[in-house]
């Protein structure tokens, strides 16, 4: 569905290191049970002898090659192992990423790849994607697919998780990072259990809603979840788009509509967020355009993506970027033409897309983070989101605790309480 199983099995790789399975005493009590029928702390001993584990073997891939040449074994850890949330974790989704944000793509400085494999009898069981970057003097370590990737997380088979205190002590050794900044990790993550045996300082917390699609039969049934008041809202606001011009719906999943589409949402978004005097590097960067101008057009490694727009007289009133995995939808990017904010358009899209998704195989439709109040309106329950920052020097602490912790929160609380017309002459002067 989201990934192309083809490529060759070698990888260009650097510092191979074995180590044997753990004893499950040596792990904290989380991270040994961390998957079903995993033995506990103080568990007694059988008299049963059992085949020792199969050890584990580390490899850091460092160059596009390497990656490029992992892609069928990729893919299959995902087939095997992955989970819905982990989209941003699969082979396509990457490639697109390198294409646009690695250092020798983009011809700018930026991250060089850092990724840890972990195989056991040869066959891959663990993908780290991590990359590499020097930031204020720092060596800093992140998630591979940062900023275009949601959600944050490690590849990894069920029974190859206690594995993971190795592969960071594995990081820590090869990589040397004065600082380890994983952001957008779910609480239900594989990594997440290890992030809190580390003692990892949360930079920032999240919240993530989504619609529970499988606890009703079709939308009919869902919406009576709401109240008749906002049910009356949206047929007010239809009725009122509908004044403006002749409405149509549509949904691409691939080809030059989807990438135009794609392209337009990227353009409106940076245009709400200049009438709101907000700043967003990540949108204001041009490789976010043109990543997602070839992701939604889908016809190399297509990645999941699809476009949907609410039209007006043939022009966009609002347009959704999401993503399909396995059995959940993720809703990436919303935006409405300003000029129909009034008509509510971004409402009615998202009214729209929630009721096609039913009758398909979907069972979670993931608005995603942070949790706006738009979002918490619709959503069932959120999930809980987490940057995490593991200060690894003297230079990584002070960066965690001074800047991350303290005058970053604040900066960002004083430009919010700014009033709208002074935050805006500050979204200019930075977009200039």
């Amino acid at each position: 569905m989201c990934l192309a199983c083809t490529g060759m099995r070698s990888a260009n790789v650097v510092r191979i290191l074995e180590l044997p399975m753990p004893a499950a005493a040596a792990f904290p009590d989380r991270l040994a049970h961390a998957w079903p029928g995993a033995p506990g702390v103080g568990d007694s001993a059988v008299d049963v002898a059992e085949p020792a584990p199969a050890a584990c073997t580390f490899a850091l891939v460092t160059e596009r090659a390497g990656f490029d040449a992992l892609e069928a074994e990729w893919n299959d850890l995902f087939w095997r192992a992955g989970r819905s949330t982990q989209v941003f974790q699969t082979f396509n989704w990457n490639w697109h990423w390198c294409n646009h944000y690695l250092a020798a793509a983009s011809g700018e400085t930026g991250p060089s790849l850092a990724i840890v494999t972990g195989r056991r009898h040869g066959r891959l069981v663990m993908v780290w994607p991590l990359v590499s970057e020097r930031v204020a003097g720092l060596t800093q370590i992140g998630w591979m697919g940062d900023p275009v990737s949601q959600y944050g997380d490690v590849l990894i088979e069920p029974d190859s998780l206690p594995f993971l205190a190795n592969a960071w002590a594995f990081v820590t050794r090869e990589l040397k990072p004065d600082l380890l900044r994983l952001r957008k990790v779910r609480d239900d993550a594989a990594i997440a259990a290890l992030l809190g045996d580390l003692n990892a300082f949360p930079a920032e917390r999240h919240e993530a809603p989504y619609l529970d699609l499988a606890s009703a039969p079709d939308f009919a049934t869902f919406e009576r979840r709401y109240s008749p008041r906002s049910r009356r809202n949206r047929r007010r606001l239809s009725r009122r788009l509908q004044e403006l011009g002749p409405v149509a719906f549509e949904r691409c999943r691939e080809g030059p509509r989807a990438r135009a589409l794609a392209i337009k949402a990227v353009d409106l978004k940076r245009e709400w967020l200049r009438e709101r005097g907000l700043v967003s590097p990540a949108l204001g960067d041009p490789r976010f355009a043109s990543f997602f101008a070839d992701v939604a057009q889908g016809t190399v490694r297509p990645a999941g993506c699809e476009v949907s727009a609410l039209t007006s007289g043939g022009e966009p009133a609002a347009i959704e970027i999401t993503l399909r995995c396995l059995d959940r939808i993720l809703m990436h990017v919303i935006v409405f033409n300003l000029k129909y904010e009034k008509a509510g358009a971004g409402v009615l899209l998202l009214e729209r897309t929630f009721a096609q998704s039913f009758g398909t195989n979907a069972r979670t439709f993931d608005l995603l983070s942070p949790g706006d109040s738009y979002k918490l309106a619709w959503a069932d329950a959120s999930m809980g989101v987490t940057d995490w920052v593991i200060p690894l020097s003297a230079r990584g602490w002070v960066f965690a605790r001074l800047y991350l912790g303290l005058a970053r929160p604040a900066l960002k609380a004083a430009l919010d309480a700014m009033p709208t017309s002074l935050r805006r002459l500050v979204a200019d002067r930075y977009a200039g």
